[in-house]
């Protein structure tokens, strides 16, 4: 595989089965076997409410922090949500993202949206 570069992965759903057995298996399998150099995970929307919520997400987010993929989420989301302060806690990054995916988008940088 050439010119592997970055991955986002911008995540929205609130399910926890697809959190599992797609957002974090995904995300954590492409660094552990070389699919990308570099992972990014958005955190948006009912995903913040879910990882909020759920300790098992939120140990599948430590545990993808700790494999290496970069997670972060969308402040204003997680403002509104009341979700900012145990996101931090686990490691995510909180920061605005909607200029920054519009940057993405208009590079056509690789973005797979769950």
């Amino acid at each position: 595989m050439s010119g592997k570069k970055h991955l986002y992965v911008l995540w929205t759903s609130d399910n926890r089965i697809t959190a599992d057995k797609m957002v974090f298996m995904y995300t954590v399998n492409a660094l552990a076997y070389g699919w990308w150099e570099q992972v990014t995970l958005i955190i948006w929307g009912a995903a913040a409410k879910l990882v909020g919520e759920d300790e098992q997400v939120q140990a599948m987010v430590g545990e993808a922090i700790a494999a290496g993929v970069r997670v972060s989420a969308c402040k204003a989301c997680a403002d509104q949500l009341g979700v900012v302060e145990l996101l931090e806690s686990l490691g995510v990054e909180v920061i605005y993202w909607g200029k920054p995916l519009t940057d993405i988008l208009q590079k056509d940088e690789k973005l797979l949206v769950i």
